[in-house]
């Protein structure tokens, strides 16, 4: 049996390669993928070359093993079930659907041990933002916010949404949200955002707290910003719109982008703090109770009270990835989440 992989060759180059298919070794089993999703922050970095080379492609999944260095697989969101156990694996696993951080392909082999079973409640378009949802619970988590406070979040891609989605349950005394297109505006508004703005409509030094005061943002500023753009600019923008002592969770990964910090006035004078939040591990001040396991359980239970699914916008077979990325990178007001279908 033959499968079909994805491979980046280089920048912008894609081949969807054909090659036999693996058959699974001790304590392994066969994952047929049914769907799997696109991160569009950073697959778009990775098809454009815009990743620090000689970094690990990750240092906690297995399937992601390697370096940033051409050829290189990629992608952590399939959707999939088990079709053939390996020695050491019960039969009853085959037709078990399950979630693997493993990249794009038609068929992979995978260690039980790093797969997630599915709740049979958990639609398969829900479970291909587990990443992404498991990324904003983390960032809550990490960011703590408290009854009342006032939150803006920078960027309303899929994670954002689904930030602004959980922070909209919270009762907060305010919640924003910026980005370019008005379509994820739109949504995040019907997910309890007070206000949402174009950050790029306020380039005046205090314009955009202003807006944001305008709309209720106490005048003492922020207390939680949420930097989610994949703009490190947009970290100045933050530090404007932030209060006395308030903090701001930085949740974009940048790879080579770079960008010039106003960290000589208001960001020194306001003691602002600036932190970083990555998902591969848990906040250590809750490592004592929390496990991978529990903020799954919480992870699944967002999904099926959300229902980010429906928000996927493409569909395109792998055979047609190159368009996909194409479409992500050069048009991303026309996607919101793009998803690789298999036949």
């Amino acid at each position: 049996m033959k499968r079909q992989v994805l491979v980046h060759r280089s920048v912008r180059k894609i081949e969807i390669v054909e090659e036999d298919c693996p058959s699974p070794a001790e304590n392994e089993v066969l994952v047929k993928t049914r769907i799997s999703g696109i991160s569009a922050g950073t697959e778009g970095m990775i098809y454009q070359g815009l990743f620090p080379e000689n970094l690990a492609l990750d240092e906690s999944l297995t399937a992601l093993k390697g370096e940033f260095r051409y050829p290189f697989r990629y992608g952590y969101c399939c959707v999939g079930e088990v079709v053939e156990c390996g020695k050491g694996i019960s039969s009853t696993w085959v037709g078990r659907r399950v979630f693997a951080f493993h990249p794009h392909a038609s068929h992979f082999t995978i260690l039980l041990n790093d797969l997630i079973p599915l709740p049979d409640t958990l639609r398969d378009e829900d479970s291909v933002y587990i990443p992404n949802m498991e990324t904003a619970v983390n960032f809550l988590q990490d960011g703590k916010p408290v009854l009342g406070e006032a939150v803006i979040v920078f960027g309303l891609g899929m994670v954002g949404l689904l930030t602004i989605a959980l922070l909209g349950q919270f009762p907060l005394g305010f919640l924003g949200g910026l980005d370019l297109f008005p379509y994820r505006r739109q949504i995040a508004l019907s997910l309890g955002a007070d206000i949402t703005l174009n950050p790029l409509e306020f380039s005046q030094a205090g314009s955009l707290r202003r807006a944001l005061e305008s709309a209720g943002l106490p005048a003492l500023g922020a207390d939680l910003v949420f930097e989610l753009s994949g703009q490190p600019e947009a970290i100045n923008q933050a530090i404007e719109v932030c209060g006395f002592h308030s903090r701001i969770i930085v949740g974009s990964w940048y790879g080579q982008k770079t960008a010039p910090l106003a960290l000589g006035g208001e960001f020194h004078r306001n003691r602002i703090r600036i932190f970083s939040s990555q998902v591969s591990t848990i906040n250590p001040s809750l490592s004592g109770r929390w496990s991978k396991q529990r903020r799954f359980e919480v992870v699944f239970h967002h999904l099926e009270k959300i229902k980010p699914g429906n928000w996927i916008s493409h569909l395109f077979p792998l055979s047609e990835a190159d368009q996909a990325f194409q479409l992500l990178v050069d048009s991303p007001q026309q996607v919101l989440q793009a998803v690789f279908t298999y036949r």
